[in-house]
């Protein structure tokens, strides 16, 4: 069996952890820090736009894709200014008050955002770029692991220890660390990688678009893009609802928060690292059949839980199983999505992967607020709901075992 990289993996991690910050601060702790400062519920209810650029970075990816110095490195090119962009907005943020300078705080974020959606296209076609078919599960173990542990670092330990650095401090204490992720960029040398085809030569615009148009256009694209976008449907409509169970349940805010916020988010980083060593021992369809099934048995027990009542051992254990193996599977499904990406264009390619894969979940929130709150459902119907659509989502790996046999002509077979 080939050795793993495990400098490629420590660097792409580190980058990844670079770009989870801005979106870990602007979802858990822009909200508190706004609310203690006064700010109203309206205003923090509609924080979701400043992530836009995460949603919208697909737009701009063939311009990253076909654009940067061959000298300073492909990549680097784009890596390099976000990383300082990251690190001089966090540092200006740290001496904005909120008191009538809102909106250029809430801009602030929003280019964080920006910088670091713009920075992952980029870091995305990196990876692509850097590693070798048998290094695609732990890649991307690192990718989803860096990035989780990046939302970790902002949107919790740093507010954990707000009473001794002060919101000041957590806006340093993420720049000092883009800042240090920076150092490692710039002391990495990016390898230049000549596909087939390409003469070493950069392609145009019009030779971008036609290849961009091929990968489209290959027998089975259309099946495998509706995977990726249904894949979380079911277990994303179980989670919206299972904090707001648990508080209708009587729970205390403070045991949901360890249980699912810490626990949780532990088993998933595990469960990241178990789909990255599953993707590297076993065929990509085979390791994502086997973590689609797993992730099922969590989603029907909180059905269970629903139904006949919470005790604690069951919503601990629940959680736990819930988010290891929905960690599992999201590693293995990135790891599927880089292994039919053609490097040609490998940053355009496969942030359009990236993109479908946030388009898809996203209507599953409104949908189970919409099923609960306007129609009626209960919870168990929801949660019911949810695990049936997990369990039809396997369903789709037969027909993609099928569809995706035929290779793109430098993307590894699986």
């Amino acid at each position: 069996m080939k050795r793993i990289s495990y400098r490629k993996l420590g660097l792409l991690g580190a980058l990844y952890f670079a770009q989870g910050l801005p979106y870990g601060f602007q979802a858990k702790a822009l909200p508190i820090y706004l609310r203690a400062s006064g700010v109203d519920v309206m205003t923090i209810s509609v924080l979701e736009v400043l992530a836009l650029p995460w949603l919208l970075k697909a737009l701009w990816a063939p311009v990253v894709d076909r654009y940067g110095s061959e000298r300073l490195g492909r990549r680097k090119s784009w890596i390099i200014p976000m990383q300082v962009g990251l690190v001089l907005t966090c540092a200006v943020a740290a001496f904005v008050p909120i008191q009538g300078h809102l909106p250029l705080l809430l801009g602030l974020v929003f280019l964080m955002n920006l910088f670091a959606a713009t920075q992952d296209i980029a870091v995305d076609g990196f990876a692509v770029d850097l590693l070798e078919p048998h290094e695609l599960g732990g890649g991307n173990s690192a990718q989803v692991m860096g990035y989780k542990f990046g939302m970790l670092t902002a949107g919790g330990l740093l507010v954990w220890m707000i009473e001794l650095i002060h919101w000041q401090g957590l806006f340093l204490a993420m720049g000092a660390l883009s800042l240090l992720v920076l150092g490692v960029v710039l002391l990495t040398r990016e390898p230049r990688r000549v596909e087939e085809g390409t003469n070493g030569k950069r392609l145009s615009w019009a030779e971008l678009r036609e290849q961009f148009r091929a990968a489209l256009l290959l027998p089975g694209t259309g099946w495998m893009l509706f995977f990726i976008g249904t894949y979380k449907l079911g277990e994303t409509m179980v989670d919206v609802l299972f904090k707001l169970f648990l508080i209708d349940a009587h729970f205390s805010a403070s045991q949901i928060g360890q249980w699912v916020g810490t626990w949780g988010t532990v088993a998933s980083l595990l469960g990241s690292a178990a789909g990255g060593v599953l993707a590297t021992r076993m065929p990509l369809l085979g390791a994502l059949a086997l973590a689609s099934c797993l992730r099922v048995f969590p989603l029907g027990w909180e059905w269970w839980l629903a139904l006949h009542g919470p005790t604690e051992a069951g919503v601990i254990t629940a959680t736990i199983a819930e988010h290891f193996f929905g960690g599992v599977l999201t590693t293995t499904v990135f790891a599927f999505m880089m292994s039919r990406v053609d490097r040609r264009i490998g940053a355009t390619h496969y942030t359009l992967l990236a993109s479908v894969e946030v388009f898809g979940k996203a209507p599953s929130g409104p949908l189970a607020g919409f099923l609960y709150s306007k129609l009626g459902w209960s919870y168990a119907e929801v949660f019911l709901l949810g695990a049936v659509l997990s369990v039809a989502f396997v369903g789709l790996l037969l027909p993609l075992r099928r569809r995706a046999s035929a290779p793109l002509s430098t993307a590894p077979t699986v």
